[in-house]
């Protein structure tokens, strides 16, 4: 998903092993001097991957389906968003996006002859309930069901992620996520699933990135629905934790198949510096951008995200809440695109909140994002940079796997989303091949380092690449390309990257070629 706009995210209680910078690494190109960061040749000719590691590929309903209108599916707030002027780069929607609501029978077959095992989609709430509550549309329910049958005779696990920023615009018009009601609707939202396809899908993630949801989309405004209040931040952040736990009590009720996880953005957070100050503001990264939803879900509490106490108040919380919202997950699922470098600001003067540069990055030089978290987080330039502007660190990975597994008791991990962006087209000199050299190069160094943290213990069975083809980059529109497939979106015509074929071989074989 646009990794350029949309990243970041959280640390247990604060005292979690922290992080600290490196850049060691050889050059894969004997010579040329090694790139910061970069993985030595001998590392990633060694890695191995267990038998039956899950290789797979992932995409968002609202990002490939288009059909926006079509079979009584109703307005999200991502039709809204995208329908409004100024709100993505050049002007595009997602009404027709990779059109995969028709096309995606030919999509699961390109998913297995690239050798895919696992295929993480999501599904979108207005097509299953039109203004968010009442009952199913049954043409929704019917052509997810279709969809899934097409995956499992083509050998893919379905992998549901049940909401991937897609709300009903029904149910924005009563308030969103801020709105505490939203947890129960969304509990009979996931029992509806369960009922109609949870014979078949037995894997389940509520929610794609819930931070970056309630940060983005009601703290600075950058994405769907575009406001910008941190005190709605706070309200939607907890009522989204409520609803992660009810939800995964409403799959299991109706479906005794159900495994729930998460699907959570991450990013390793590195203290700018080696003073106590930045060290905590590291920490207070982390509980805040990393695992904030997954520390209420395993503990029933909020990590300590803040300096001082949770402002409960404004967040809604009422007694008893810390029972609703746990709910402990039966695996951990998280992307990684890069890191951040993190530093203090507690004692800088206070404001309302920092602004937003595209990166999730907060730019308040003065304050840092916020009078609560009071910290500075920055994107490192020290490594190259893909062209959507994101440093490549692949050490990244596995600093975060290897943090998540001790501060968690090693849970199973699944990779939900990982990739990069670049803008390698077909080239008609090489009978259309597409020769995205670097993407091949961006994974085999970032999969050496997660295949090091297998070895190391990390319990990881699954690693999902963004994308399998390229789509709607939400604010970013069509100006990102993150898939191993192309997709021209003028006729819908697919043709396989070489980076594709690429890692079709890699998850055929379970090493790096």
């Amino acid at each position: 998903m646009d990794r350029r706009t949309f990243l970041s995210n959280t640390v247990a209680a604060a005292g979690g092993a922290l992080l600290a910078r490196r850049g060691d690494g050889l050059s894969l190109i004997a010579d040329q001097p090694a790139a910061p960061g970069s993985v030595s040749k001998a590392a990633i000719e060694g890695a191995r991957f267990p038998e039956g590691f899950l290789w797979g590929t992932a995409t968002a309903a609202f990002q490939v389906e288009g059909a926006w209108q079509e079979d009584g599916k109703g307005e999200s707030i991502w039709d809204r968003f995208t329908h409004t002027p100024g709100r993505v780069k050049g002007g595009t929607t997602a009404d027709v996006a990779c059109d995969q609501y028709h096309l995606y029978a030919q999509d699961m077959a390109l998913a297995k002859r690239l050798n895919q095992k696992s295929y993480r989609f999501s599904i979108s709430w207005p097509r299953i309930q039109p203004s968010g509550t009442g009952a199913p549309n049954m043409k929704g329910i019917d052509h997810y069901s279709r969809f899934v049958d097409t995956m499992l005779d083509n050998g893919l696990r379905p992998f549901c992620t049940m909401y991937h920023w897609d709300l009903p615009q029904g149910l924005e018009d009563r308030g969103g996520w801020p709105n505490r009601d939203l947890a129960g609707y969304y509990a009979d939202y996931a029992g509806i699933l369960a009922k109609h396809l949870g014979d078949r899908i037995t894997i389940w993630a509520p929610f794609n990135m819930p931070w970056s949801v309630a940060y983005m989309g009601y703290g600075v405004g950058a994405l769907a629905p575009g406001r910008a209040s941190f005190n709605d931040f706070l309200k939607a952040a907890h009522t989204m934790a409520l609803a992660q736990a009810q939800a995964l009590r409403s799959l299991k009720a109706a479906s005794s198949k159900a495994t729930v996880g998460s699907a959570y953005g991450m990013c390793p957070a590195y203290p700018k510096t080696d003073t106590e100050e930045d060290r905590a503001a590291a920490a207070r990264y982390h509980a805040m951008n990393n695992v904030f939803f997954l520390e209420a879900a395993m503990k029933g509490r909020y990590p300590k995200a803040l300096v001082g106490e949770p402002p409960y108040q404004l967040m809604g919380f009422k007694a008893g809440d810390e029972k609703l919202m746990h709910a402990p997950l039966d695996w951990v699922g998280f992307h990684y695109y890069t890191r951040r470098f993190v530093s203090d600001s507690s004692h800088a003067q206070a404001s309302s909140g920092g602004g937003f540069s595209g990166t999730e990055i907060e730019v308040d030089p003065a304050t840092g994002r916020d009078p609560y978290t009071r910290f500075r987080a920055e994107m490192p330039s020290e490594g190259p940079l893909t062209e959507s502007g994101l440093e490549i660190w692949p050490r990244g990975i596995y600093d975060l796997v290897m943090q998540i597994s001790r501060e968690y008791d090693h849970p199973p991990i699944e990779i939900t989303e990982s990739g990069c962006g670049y803008l390698d087209a077909p080239y008609e000199k090489e009978n259309g091949r597409v020769p995205d050299t670097r993407r091949i190069e961006w994974f085999r160094q970032e999969l050496a380092e997660l295949a090091r943290a297998i070895a190391d213990g990390a319990k990881v069975r699954s690693f999902h690449a963004w994308s399998l083809i390229d789509n709607f980059e939400w604010a970013n529109g069509h100006t990102e390309r993150y898939g191993l497939i192309y997709v021209d979106y003028r006729d819908q015509k697919r043709t396989i990257k070489d980076s594709g074929l690429w890692y079709g071989k890699v998850a055929a074989s379970n090493r790096l070629i």
